[in-house]
């Protein structure tokens, strides 16, 4: 029965931060009443924004799949035995002016594992991008190595030549009946 709980988000603090030239305000504990007795403190120090912004974050919880932001104070109290999420949790310290929240100050850091895995693959492409061109670049042209080859001697024959060395496939080839009717068409032909 969760009628009697209660929570309270009782200490806050608001430092003048040197460094940043303007004031921080922190949320210092957590507690938790149930039946109007204390039962548990919750260090949040890491709930934090400047006093001019209000504080914004997805989930405020003691769970650890939640990046614990919600600490037990200490090891005797009974803070072990509750887990508490706060989802979509907004709050505004100071400079409360109506009854919306100023631009707010989030606490999703910049280089979520997807993001850094985003940026990792995209600098092992554009590595791989820049060799591939390094190699296209420094490629040689296929003309160099043929301009040193020699030239090939193709002798010049005679038609006599060639007619004789016909002569001799066919014969090769061939049967005799076949060379001697070629060997008096060609007669023919020179006479």
């Amino acid at each position: 029965d969760l009628r009697g709980l209660s929570i309270r988000l009782f200490l806050m603090s608001n430092t003048f931060y040197e460094s940043a030239g303007q004031n921080w305000f922190t949320l210092d504990n957590v507690y938790i009443h149930y039946n109007w007795t204390h039962e548990a403190t919750f260090n949040a120090t890491d709930v934090y924004a400047p006093s001019t912004n209000s504080y914004h974050c997805q989930h405020v919880s003691s769970l650890q799949k939640y990046d614990t932001l919600l600490v037990p104070s200490a090891n005797t109290d009974h803070a072990a035995h509750w887990h508490i999420t706060f989802t979509d949790f907004q709050i505004q310290a100071f400079n409360v002016h109506s009854s919306k929240f100023v631009a707010a100050s989030d606490c999703a850091t910049f280089f979520t594992p997807a993001i850094l895995m985003g940026l990792i693959t995209s600098l092992i492409l554009l590595l791989v991008l820049a060799y591939a061109l390094h190699m296209v670049v420094h490629l040689k042209h296929i003309d160099r190595y043929e301009e040193h080859k020699t030239t090939v001697y193709f002798p010049r024959s005679t038609e006599a030549e060639i007619r004789i060395w016909f002569l001799r496939e066919l014969y090769r080839l061939g049967t005799p009946e076949d060379l001697k009717i070629s060997a008096s068409s060609h007669q023919k032909s020179r006479n």
